[in-house]
C-alpha cells in the first residue's frame, strides 16, 4: 500500500515540473522577426559596429547588435552608441582585436577603439547557480558587487534590465530576436522590467533611477509591477557609490527630459536620496522658490540641449542650489554676528559638502559654482571699472543667466532691472556702456573702506659733534 502511494506522489510531482518546465520553455520562447518585418538597415549603423560584429562571425562566434542600439533603430531615431554582445570571452576579444582594451572589474567588458568612438563588447551573462560562486559576489542587501558569469544568448536575454532593451539584431540573417516581449512592450509604449522587480533592484538599485529615465525619455509607461517597488526600495540608493551616483544624475536631467525625469524621480521618491538637501525644501503644491528654480533652469536646461546647444553641469548645480545656499547664509549670518560676505562664503562650504556627500560633484564642477555664486554678490556693484571687469571673468555669463533667472522666479522689480540692465550692458558698444554708467550717478555707490595713513618712520637724528 506504501508502495503504490510513493508511486502516485512520485507522478503527480512528475507531471508538476513538467508542466513547470514547458511554462518556462514558453516564457523563453524566442521570437525571429524576419529582415522584411523591421525597419533596421545597416545603413543606419555605424561602420565600426558593423566591422566588429563581422570580424566575430568570421572568427566562428555568435554576434549581436543589443540593447539601445537597436533599441532606438526599431523606434526610427539615431542611436548614440552601439553595443555589441557575443559569445566570446574579453579575453578572446583581446586577441581578436589590437585596437581593444578590457575595462571594469564588476562588470567585465572590451572596449574596441575606433578613435574617437568606442564599440562596447559584452560577453553573455549568464545566471547565478549559488551565492558563493566566485565569479558572483553580492553584499548584504543583495546587491551584485561582482558579476562575471557568462552564459547563453538565451540567458543573457534573461539577465538585462528592461524587455525594450533586450532585443538582439543578427548582421548573419538580418534578424531581430526577441526573448522577453520586448518587441510588444516596445509598440505599446511600457517600460517592463525582466524578471521579479524587487530582485533585480535590490541587485542593482541604479536600475530605479534607469527605468524613470527612459520612461521619461521615450515617453513610455512604466508598468505597474515595474513600478511598484521603487518607492519602498528608493533609500537603497544610499549604498550606491557617490561618484556613480553624479554620472546617472548627469545623465538623468542632461538628456534633454530633465524636466520630466525630475516629476517622476519626486513621484517615485527617488529624488531625495540624490538631493536631500534640496528634497528637504519641497512644499506641498510645489510653489516654493526653490521648486520654481527646479523647474525652470530644468526646462532651460531641456531647450538648450533640443537646440544642439551646450550646457554647463555647474550652472545647473549653481542655480539648483542658490536658494539653500541663501538660506543657509543668511541664517549663518544672523546666528554669528559675522559679515554676510563672510557668512556666503560659509555656507558654500556646508551646502556643497553636503551635496557631495550623496554626489562626488567633482572640483572642477564645485569651484565654477562658487564663482557663479560670488558673482551675484557682485552684480550689484558696476560704479567705475567694476562693470567692465566683472564682464571679464571667465563665468560672467553663467552668472548673468542666474541672475535673469533669479528675476523670473522671484518676480521683483529691483532684480528685473539689475538684469535687464547687464543685458542691455553687455550689447552695447564702448560709448553706449560709458554713458550708462554715468547715468548710475543716483545709485548708491558701494562704501570704500577708508585706510588710516600710514606713519613715516622719524627721520634718525644728526649728530653733528663729530663735525665739531
Amino acid at each position: 500500500m506504501f508502495t503504490r502511494v510513493a508511486n502516485f506522489c512520485r507522478k503527480v510531482l512528475s507531471r508538476e515540473e513538467t508542466a513547470l518546465a514547458e511554462v518556462e520553455e514558453d516564457e523563453l520562447q524566442m521570437t525571429v522577426i524576419p529582415r522584411e518585418s523591421h525597419n533596421i538597415s545597416r545603413k543606419d549603423i555605424s561602420e565600426n559596429a558593423l566591422k566588429v560584429l563581422y570580424r566575430l562571425n568570421k572568427a566562428g562566434y555568435e554576434a549581436y547588435l543589443v540593447g539601445g542600439g537597436v533599441r532606438d533603430l526599431l523606434l526610427g531615431k539615431a542611436p548614440k552608441d552601439f553595443d555589441v554582445t557575443t559569445n566570446a570571452t574579453p579575453e578572446q576579444m583581446r586577441k581578436l582585436f589590437r585596437n581593444c582594451r578590457l575595462v571594469g572589474r564588476r562588470f567585465r567588458l572590451a572596449h574596441v577603439m575606433f578613435g574617437p568612438e568606442v564599440i562596447e563588447v559584452a560577453t553573455f551573462r549568464g545566471h547565478h547557480q549559488a551565492e558563493e560562486d566566485s565569479n558572483a559576489q553580492r553584499g548584504q542587501n543583495g546587491m551584485l558587487l561582482r558579476d562575471n558569469i557568462f552564459g547563453t544568448i538565451e540567458d543573457d536575454a534573461q539577465r538585462r534590465d528592461l524587455t525594450i532593451n533586450s532585443l538582439y539584431y543578427s548582421v548573419a540573417d538580418f534578424s531581430v530576436r526577441d526573448y522577453v516581449g520586448g518587441l510588444q512592450d516596445l509598440q505599446q509604449g511600457i517600460i517592463r522590467l525582466i524578471g521579479d522587480p524587487e530582485t533585480r533592484y535590490r541587485e542593482d538599485p541604479v536600475r530605479m533611477l534607469r527605468v524613470v529615465r527612459f520612461a521619461a525619455r521615450l515617453d513610455m509607461t512604466i508598468a505597474e509591477t515595474t513600478a511598484e517597488p521603487i518607492p519602498r526600495l528608493a533609500t537603497l540608493l544610499n549604498d550606491i557609490p557617490p561618484a556613480r551616483l553624479f554620472e546617472e544624475a548627469l545623465k538623468l536631467l542632461q538628456a534633454g527630459y530633465g524636466y520630466k525625469t525630475y516629476l517622476l524621480l519626486r513621484e517615485y521618491q527617488l529624488f531625495q536620496p540624490l538631493f536631500p538637501i534640496l528634497s528637504r525644501g519641497f512644499t506641498e503644491h510645489s510653489d516654493s522658490q526653490m521648486e520654481q528654480m527646479l523647474a525652470q533652469v530644468l526646462k532651460n536646461t531641456d531647450t538648450r540641449i533640443h537646440n544642439q546647444m551646450r550646457v554647463n553641469p555647474a550652472f545647473l548645480f549653481a542655480a539648483m542650489f542658490w536658494y539653500p545656499q541663501l538660506e543657509n547664509a543668511q541664517r549663518i549670518a544672523q546666528e554669528s554676528g559675522l559679515a554676510y560676505y563672510d557668512a556666503f562664503a560659509l555656507a558654500m562650504n556646508d551646502v556643497l559638502d553636503e551635496a557631495c556627500r550623496s554626489l562626488a560633484i567633482p572640483k572642477r564642477i564645485t569651484t565654477l559654482v562658487r564663482d557663479i555664486w560670488q558673482l551675484q554678490l557682485r552684480m550689484s556693484r558696476r560704479h567705475g571699472k567694476r562693470a567692465i571687469k566683472l564682464m571679464e571673468h571667465p563665468k560672467f555669463r553663467a552668472a548673468y543667466d542666474l541672475l535673469a533667472l533669479r528675476a523670473e522666479v522671484e518676480n521683483n522689480a529691483e532684480l528685473q532691472r539689475l538684469a535687464n540692465w547687464w543685458g542691455e550692458f553687455q550689447a552695447a558698444a564702448p560709448p553706449q556702456q560709458n554713458h550708462m554708467l554715468k547715468n548710475l550717478g543716483d545709485e548708491p555707490v558701494a562704501r570704500r573702506r577708508q585706510r588710516r595713513p600710514r606713519k613715516r618712520p622719524a627721520a634718525p637724528r644728526r649728530d653733528n659733534s663729530s663735525n665739531a
